[in-house]
This record gives structure tokens, C-alpha cells and sequence, in this order.
């Protein structure tokens, strides 16, 4: 009988003195049990990073070596898609709280991914870092704190996005625009002066401008609600190590819902304005006209990547709140509640204040 190899994006590891699952420890380059202390490796991929050529996958996804089924459970509330560890005592979406059920697992073709940014803080550090943010808060309820701090609502996910490069080549005509001035003068009688008044010539440009686009970033995942947040959506790209399915232990893995095409079809928006950019500087001068650009890209490849944020849901009077911490930088975002007394006392002092001010001016 033929034996089945277990899927890449699945594989989990046992430690070996007590048999309990390994978990990756952020920061590090290790496996961690959390019940005996016990620590392994993981060893560095030999392969290093693996452009995928980006046509074949367009043209029919996934039929390639690199395409392979997940066992994955879907957020009706907030149309997410997750791949949840065993080791999470409760099953709920970390993104909108809704509770998931184990028995609506299905299985789901997805690209394997290329590439992985793994944790450098953990989930203790994370919740420190909410928990500083809340304490700053202006008018902020008083009783929010007992709402919101709760560590275990605090969790990892390694979200998913896409990547791609491509040689850019561009053809262009414009114009660049060189300033002068001319003295003119303005007013009459005791108010007349002379200025300097801006004005450009313009000289006919043309030519093109042609280089790499490296790593252009395109999220991959779309939701109802908790959106992760522009703010904390910056990561280090070059920290980037080749998949390894053992940075994901103990994390929820999010699976892509745009697709390759529509994230292909965004990057190529972004080439343009890089295109735009170039020909800009390549025109030169002190400021430029782009009347037709033709632009093509080739040798183009991508990769799916995930990349780790920190995701708490945590309600407050009936409204659920989402906050946002990158797992890399530590840079936090997230909504809030405000305190409607807080404000009206304050709005009132400020008024009583300049009552008062005005009161002695007087």
C-alpha cells in the first residue's frame, strides 16, 4: 500500500519526553512544551525561498505541485476562513468572536505558502502591550478595564497575503515643467509692492524607464468585520523565512479569500504608480506632466506568504471591539469605547474656565 505523506501545512510534532504538542516559541528558532520545558530546533530550510511563476496558476489553480487541501472551519458572521490547532481549548473566530463549530470543518484546496514571518513577540508581551494601551486611554469608561483584560482572548494568527515581482518596462511621453519668476507689481498708492510671481515652461519628454518590483504586498483575506488595520500592517519583509509548518504550532492559520487573480489584478495598480514614480524622476525637472504611459511586466512570480498579528475580541455594553497587535513590531491598533460623562465634565470645565477668565478680564 502506498503511503500518504502528511500534508506540509499540517504537520505537528510531539515532544519526546512527554508526548504533549510542541508549540513554536516566538522570537526564537524553536519548539517549545509548554507542560515540561522541553525545546527542539527547527531546522533551516535548505531550499531557501521559492518564486512561484505566477502564469501557470492563473491560467489553472491548483493543479501545481505546490497547491494541496486543508482542513479549514468558516466564520459565518465574518465570511473568515481558519485553520485552528488542536491545542486551543475553545473554538471561536479570533477575529469576530463567533463561536465555530468543529464538526462544520471542511476541506479546502489552497497555494501552500512560500513564506512565513515568524513571531518575535509573544502572547504574554502582546497583552502587556494592550493592556498599557487601555491604561492611556482618554475618557475611557471606568469599568472597561474588567471588560477588555482578558488574557486568554488575546491570539495569535498568522494572516495571509500575497507577493509578487516582476520585471517593469515602460514607454512614456510627457512634459517637464522648470520654474522662473518674474517681478511684477501689485496695489497702488501707499499699498503698491512688487512680488515674485512662479511660472513654468514647459519642455517636451520622452523615453522609458524600466526595473525590479520586489515583494509588492497585497492582502489576501477580506472580512465583514475586524479588519486588520493599515496602521500595524507593516512588516519587516526581510525577515522572511521559507515555509515551515512548525512556526505556525500553536497559532490560527487564516486562509486566503482574495484570490490570486484579484490580488494580482491590485499589485498591477501599484506597478502603475511605481511606473509613475520612475517616469517622474526619469523626466526630471521641477515638476511633470505624463500624457501616455505604456507599461508591461514580465518574468513575473509571487508567493503566498503569512505574516503574524496579534487579534483580541472583547465586548463592552453589548458592542464587540477588536484590537490589533503586530507580532513583529509590536505596534498596536484598535477600537474603543468613550465614556459620554467623561467628556460632558470635561467639555463643562473647560467652559467654567473661560467663564472665569472672561469674569476678571472684565
Amino acid at each position: 500500500m502506498e503511503e500518504i505523506s502528511p500534508k506540509k501545512s499540517e504537520l505537528k510534532k510531539s515532544c519526546v519526553n512527554c508526548g504533549a504538542e510542541l508549540t513554536y516559541a516566538p522570537g526564537t528558532t524553536e519548539l517549545k512544551c509548554d507542560y515540561c520545558g522541553h525545546t527542539e530546533t527547527i531546522a533551516p530550510s535548505e531550499n531557501g525561498f521559492e518564486e512561484l511563476e505566477l502564469k501557470p496558476y492563473l491560467e489553472k489553480m491548483g493543479s501545481q505541485k505546490h497547491s494541496e487541501e486543508i482542513t479549514m472551519l468558516h466564520c459565518k458572521n465574518c465570511g473568515a476562513n481558519q485553520h485552528i490547532e488542536e491545542n486551543y481549548k475553545s473554538l471561536s473566530c479570533i477575529y469576530c468572536g463567533s463561536p465555530l463549530i468543529i464538526e462544520d470543518a471542511y476541506k479546502e484546496e489552497w497555494i501552500l505558502p512560500g513564506a512565513v514571518l515568524p513571531f518575535q513577540i509573544d502572547q504574554k508581551k502582546a497583552f502587556q502591550i494592550f493592556k498599557k494601551w487601555v491604561d492611556g486611554l482618554w475618557f475611557a469608561p471606568n469599568n472597561l478595564k474588567k471588560a477588555a483584560l482578558d488574557p486568554e482572548k488575546t491570539r495569535g494568527l498568522y494572516a495571509p497575503y500575497w507577493t509578487f515581482d516582476a520585471q517593469l518596462y515602460a514607454d512614456y511621453t510627457g512634459q517637464r515643467g522648470e520654474y522662473y519668476y518674474v517681478t511684477k507689481t501689485v496695489g497702488s498708492g501707499k499699498n503698491k509692492r512688487t512680488v515674485q510671481e512662479r511660472r513654468t515652461r514647459w519642455y517636451p519628454a520622452s523615453g522609458s524607464v524600466s526595473g525590479f518590483v520586489d515583494d509588492t504586498l497585497i492582502k489576501a483575506s477580506n472580512q465583514k468585520t475586524g479588519v486588520i488595520p493599515q496602521k500595524i500592517a507593516r512588516w519587516n519583509l526581510k525577515m522572511l523565512k521559507p515555509f515551515d509548518s512548525s512556526y505556525l504550532a500553536g497559532f490560527v492559520t487564516e486562509k486566503y479569500t482574495i484570490p490570486l487573480l484579484e490580488g494580482h489584478l491590485e499589485s498591477n495598480k501599484i506597478a502603475e504608480q511605481i511606473a509613475d514614480s520612475w517616469i517622474r524622476r526619469d523626466i526630471g525637472g521641477d515638476t511633470q506632466q505624463v500624457t501616455s504611459t505604456d507599461m508591461t511586466l514580465s518574468e513575473e512570480t509571487f508567493k503566498h506568504v503569512l505574516l503574524p498579528v496579534y487579534v483580541s475580541t472583547y465586548r463592552f455594553k453589548g458592542k464587540r471591539y477588536n484590537f490589533f497587535v503586530n507580532g513583529q513590531s509590536g505596534v498596536i491598533s484598535g477600537e474603543r469605547p468613550y465614556s459620554f460623562w467623561k467628556i460632558f465634565f470635561f467639555v463643562l470645565a473647560i467652559l467654567c474656565v473661560i467663564g472665569l477668565i472672561y469674569l476678571f478680564s472684565k
